[in-house]
Order: structure tokens, then C-alpha cells, then sequence
């Protein structure tokens, strides 16, 4: 093995153990290394049950389809009882045109179901229709404080611009209340959530100690492959988002393959030539087509996020490792590789988007699955609530 190769494998075995410490840390040993609780009292107590959500502000890009879509779709083939909604309440932290939010509410869970989602095995809905959500949310609000929500990260950064609304301060307690509500013992979240669910940690240890053991404490499933951590291809030192001003700085998962192969085409990337150790091998007027030839690519997140970002969205959407990718990238120029890359996504992402748009064209049969979806959410989450305000002294929710 050379030494570039050598270095490369080391860097990637040092993330994946940073990243296990950092689950080890917070889930303070309860979980093993499949996930599942420590305890089997624990276990029989708190049926295993895994919630996630996806809002719906913006159209999905392959970052929200990596690091949250594929990820529950393969917990779900794996047996994992999935409960997942269109997050329509959390968009409200910023203005919404109704129309279009309904509409992105579909576009989403059509995009969700295409996936591979399966509806019927799972709990699919609206949020909003599920008003359980928000009860548990004003009750949760009033056991949180102003400083320990102003102090995460996330709402710093976002209200650093100026006045904020409350309900972005109020976010992470509504996402607390969104999984507590259905007595989740696990969740599907990237290293930059991992704070936002310390919070429902404490607001459960908070519950408990004025009213008493009622939820578990959900546990984080991180992920291993870098699906967290795709960036933007314009400016890999930020993730990919939705709300980047630069359209070329995501792919969207509504993408045709010509324009996913022009956005892979002008990505950012940072590629240098390999120091060459045989001087001789070297022609100072060498054309830049040779010259191009000698560029090669290597996976170091941190010294070159921009081709690092293209490798890593190549081993997701070929499903390979890094070390497998940079195999394949072997002795490829920059223009090379960036095809290489745009083959390999186009390959994943074109079955989704044809199944979206077939869903999209049947709107009825959308509506009807999220509704049906509702009724099973409530029918999970409203007797909960109803212990929730037996033992706060509250009126219980009507029945509907």
C-alpha cells in the first residue's frame, strides 16, 4: 500500500471512530453496537419505534435524499418500525406561501413514497394533521428555558441577522415533542442534530421529575458513510442547502440528467497534482492535456473538501466505499472523474424522479395515503398525549 493510500484509509477509520465516540458519549453506553437498548427490561418497556421527518421549504436535493430519505428506507427493509411526516409546522419558522406549501408538502411525500418508502408498513403524514405535535410541543415549551434554546448553535446562526421569530427559538421543542409523541426510542439524525436531541434528553429528565416516567429517552442513529456531511458544490465549505442563493450549488432530486451532469461539471473542486518523485518522469512543456492526466483525486474532507464532496457523493450514489471510489478514479483526470460522478448519480437518482412525477400526476391517490397516514399517527399519538395531560392536570383532546 502506498503512502496517499495509507493516509487516505486512516483518515476515513478516523471519522468513522470520532463519529461512534460521539454516539457512545451521548447515548452514554445504553446502546450496542446494533442500536438496539442496553436493557431488555428497557426494551420491553419502550417498544422499539424510529421517527424522522423531512420539511418541506424547498424542493429535495441529493443531500436530504442520502442523509435522511435512503437511510430511513433502508431502515424500514430492515424490519425497523418507521413512523416519518412532512415537517409543514417547522416550515412556518420562516414565510410561507400557502399554495405553494401545500404543494411542496406533496412533492415531498411523492418524493418520500418514490424512495421506496412503503406507506403500508409505515406511518406516512402531514404533521399539521396530527395535532398532538403542538399540545405536546406548549407543554414541553413551558419545562424548556429562553437561555438553554437561545444557546444552540442553529438559532444563533440564524438570528444573528436580526429579530427572530419565536417560533425559531421554539423549533428544537417541537422537535422534541415530535418524537416523544410517539414514545420514539430512536432517531435518524447527522452530527449537527445531535443537539437538538441532547435537548429532549433533558426535557424528558425535566417530564419525569415533575410528572413522573413517562418516555423513553430517544437515541441518535448516526450514520457511517458521510451522508451528513455532503457539501455545496459551489462552496464545499458549507453543506448543501436548500436555501443557497446559488442553484448550481445542489442537485435536486427533480433534476434531469442533463442538468445534474452540468452542475457536477461546474463543481468546485481543488485538485492538485500528486508530487511526483521520479523527476525525470516530468516534462516542463508538457501540453496541459498530459498535464491534466497527472491530477489525481484523493479523499481528505478537511486539506479538500471540494473533491472530497465528489467522492463522497460518488460511493453514495454507487454504493461503494471511498476506498472503492478512489480505486475507480484511478489515474483520472478532473473532467474525467466529474463524469464518472454525474454517471453514477444520474444512474441513482433517474427510477425516484420518474416514480415522483408518476405519483405527482395522481394527486387524489397522494391525499388519500396522507390521510390515511393521519388517522394511524393520531391513533399512535393521541392516547399518549392523553396520559401526558392526566398527569400535567389538563383537559383531555377531544375525541375526533
Amino acid at each position: 500500500m502506498n503512502t496517499m493510500k495509507f493516509l487516505r484509509k486512516k483518515c476515513i477509520v478516523f471519522s468513522k471512530r470520532r463519529i461512534k465516540s460521539n454516539y457512545c458519549t451521548f447515548t452514554n453506553n445504553h446502546l450496542n453496537e446494533t442500536g438496539s437498548t442496553g436493557s431488555s427490561a428497557e426494551a420491553a418497556r419502550w417498544p422499539r419505534r424510529v421517527v424522522s421527518a423531512l420539511q418541506p421549504t424547498g424542493a429535495l436535493h441529493v443531500g436530504n435524499y442520502f442523509g435522511a430519505v435512503r437511510r430511513c428506507v433502508r431502515l424500514q427493509r430492515r424490519g425497523e418500525p418507521l413512523v416519518l411526516f412532512v415537517a409543514d409546522l417547522h416550515a412556518h419558522t420562516a414565510p410561507q406561501d400557502p399554495a405553494e406549501l401545500q404543494r411542496r408538502s406533496l412533492e415531498t411525500a411523492a418524493y418520500l413514497l418514490a424512495s421506496g418508502v412503503d406507506a403500508e408498513r409505515g406511518v406516512l403524514f402531514l404533521q399539521s394533521a396530527v395535532p398532538a405535535h403542538a399540545r405536546l410541543c406548549w407543554l414541553l415549551a413551558c419545562l424548556a428555558t429562553q437561555a438553554r434554546l437561545a444557546h444552540l448553535p442553529q438559532y444563533r446562526e440564524r438570528a444573528a441577522g436580526g429579530d427572530a421569530p419565536l417560533g425559531l427559538l421554539l423549533y428544537p421543542v417541537l422537535q422534541a415533542a415530535d418524537v416523544l409523541v410517539y414514545r420514539a426510542t430512536h432517531v435518524p439524525v447527522g452530527a449537527d442534530q445531535l443537539q437538538h436531541l441532547q435537548l429532549t434528553a433533558q426535557l424528558v429528565r425535566t417530564f419525569h421529575h415533575r410528572f413522573g416516567r413517562l418516555f423513553p429517552t430517544p437515541a441518535p442513529l448516526l450514520p457511517d458513510d458521510g451522508s451528513d456531511r455532503i457539501r455545496s458544490l459551489r462552496d464545499p465549505s458549507k453543506k448543501m442547502s436548500k436555501s443557497d442563493s446559488d442553484p448550481k450549488s445542489r442537485i435536486l432530486l427533480s433534476d434531469g440528467d442533463d442538468l445534474i451532469r452540468l452542475k457536477i461539471q461546474k463543481a468546485v473542486t481543488d485538485f492538485t497534482p500528486e508530487v511526483i518523485k521520479n523527476i525525470e518522469l516530468v516534462d516542463i512543456h508538457m501540453p496541459p492535456s498530459s498535464a491534466d492526466a497527472l491530477v489525481q483525486v484523493s479523499f481528505d474532507p478537511a486539506a479538500r473538501p471540494g473533491v472530497s464532496n465528489l467522492v463522497t457523493l460518488h460511493s453514495l450514489a454507487a454504493d461503494k466505499l471511498p476506498e472503492e471510489a478512489l480505486e475507480e478514479a484511478r489515474g483520472l483526470s478532473t473532467a474525467q472523474y466529474k463524469r464518472v460522478v454525474a454517471d453514477a448519480l444520474c444512474g441513482a437518482l433517474r427510477p425516484v424522479r420518474e416514480r415522483a412525477q408518476a405519483l405527482l400526476a395522481r394527486p387524489a391517490l397522494l391525499h388519500e395515503l396522507l390521510r390515511h397516514g393521519a388517522a394511524r399517527a393520531r391513533a399512535l399519538a393521541d392516547p399518549v398525549y392523553a396520559e401526558v395531560a392526566a398527569r400535567a392536570g389538563l383537559a383531555p383532546a377531544a375525541p375526533r
